[in-house]
């Protein structure tokens, strides 16, 4: 049964609350749903209610594609100035000597580790201290397009620009425009956490605020560069205040239109200050992804980073909206699996993750960071595929 024929059972259904039909016609006439809307869908839609509506939109802009890159990261430092409650990733400076400071040929090093690999991108995010400011960040993306003029530069988020803009006493536009000409290709969505004040103060106090973090990727836009948004969920925040931040990100994406991708990260406990708060279940994960796709709707793409919610719980997203899974990683970041995500050692191979993506019935497209095909897999067979026993045992997931 294909995405129309559901929507269109749901549609007759005459169980389904009567807020619901009115969204699910919305959806089906390819209308926009309301704030209001968003909220009566986290209130009161059910999950498979949820994921025929975000199926729908789903296959209408990507049909069975799932995308995917090579990719690796690197972070500078986890010795951060900044003490926010939800993080287990970062040491405070009189902890120093817990975590690490990579010096620029420590980080070129790793760069070189890569030369016989064909990765598309290079991700960097870290810590926030003094050492790394504008100049350190512009010799870096320099040396890194110097030695290897194709790799993607994906780096930073607002809460580091803010902080080494301030430091450098120059403004925003200023100092987007001296990254854009060091060579940074596009930013990352992290450092979103919950926009509303009344959460972010409580979790994430002292870095930019959410209207600084906003201003930041519109400068960006207007550059005529693309960047991603990310929401962290599942913490302390209540339902209006994932509604209220998306909301934001869909203000903005109408006037820039510079977002690629929206990436929902859900919160893990695991050795920070908010490890009395319970994580959400992976139903909440999945009611979540696809409440994302159905009211964001210009955004092309809703990722999920398997490294935070598993392989298993990628694999279903697929279900609910997501059509993108990051990438291959290489096990080179710490960020999530200090924290207690799914995956301790985040490391995939492009075979693995084409086989996962097949394995859901969906087709596997590898991508560059800018979503430019680099490969179609459809159709392509592995030479040691009748070996391959990687994922071929999980159960079958029902699009």
């Amino acid at each position: 049964m294909n995405s129309e024929h559901k929507l269109a059972l749901l549609l007759d259904s005459k169980s389904l609350d009567r807020e619901l039909v009115s969204i699910a016609e919305k959806v089906s006439l390819g209308k926009r749903i309301s704030d209001e809307d968003c909220l009566t869908l986290f209130d009161k839609a059910d999950l498979p209610t949820l994921g025929i509506l975000a199926n729908y939109i789903r296959e209408n802009k990507h049909g069975d594609k799932v995308y995917f890159n090579r990719n690796f990261h690197m972070e500078p430092t986890n010795v951060c100035l900044y003490t926010c409650s939800f993080c287990s990733y970062s040491r405070l400076i009189k902890k120093r000597s817990e975590g690490w400071e990579y010096s620029l040929e420590d980080m070129m090093d790793i760069v070189k580790k890569y030369d016989d690999q064909p990765v598309t991108e290079v991700h960097i995010v870290g810590g926030v201290l003094p050492q790394y400011d504008v100049a350190f960040y512009s010799d870096l993306f320099r040396t890194i397009k110097e030695h290897r003029p194709d790799l993607h530069v994906k780096a930073l988020t607002p809460v580091e620009y803010h902080y080494i803009f301030k430091k450098a006493k120059i403004s925003y536009e200023e100092g987007m425009k001296l990254m854009d000409e060091a060579g940074l290709d596009s930013m990352p969505g992290g450092g979103a956490e919950i926009f509303h004040p009344e959460i972010r103060d409580q979790i994430a106090g002292g870095k930019c605020s959410g209207d600084e973090w906003l201003r930041i990727h519109e400068i960006w836009h207007e550059l005529g560069r693309r960047s991603n948004a990310t929401m962290l969920y599942g913490h302390i925040e209540e339902f209006r205040h994932r509604v209220h931040h998306m909301s934001e990100l869909r203000k903005l994406q109408d006037k820039t239109g510079g977002f690629q991708t929206f990436i929902p990260l859900k919160f893990r406990n695991k050795g920070n200050d908010m490890s009395h708060v319970e994580e959400s279940t992976v139903v909440e994960d999945l009611r979540n992804y696809a409440i994302s796709r159905i009211f964001l709707d210009n955004f092309d793409h809703i990722k999920a980073y398997w490294p935070m919610i598993g392989r298993d719980t990628a694999q279903l997203s697929l279900a609910f909206g997501v059509d993108d899974l990051d990438g291959t990683i290489d096990d080179t970041t710490k960020i999530y699996s200090m924290a207690g995500s799914e995956e301790q050692n985040p490391s995939l191979t492009t075979q693995q993750l084409v086989q996962m993506i097949r394995r859901v019935g969906r087709k596997p497209i590898e991508r560059d960071t800018l979503y430019n095909v680099v490969t179609d897999f459809e159709g392509h067979v592995f030479e040691d595929d009748k070996k391959y026993k990687g994922y071929l045992s999980l159960p079958v997931v029902g699009k």
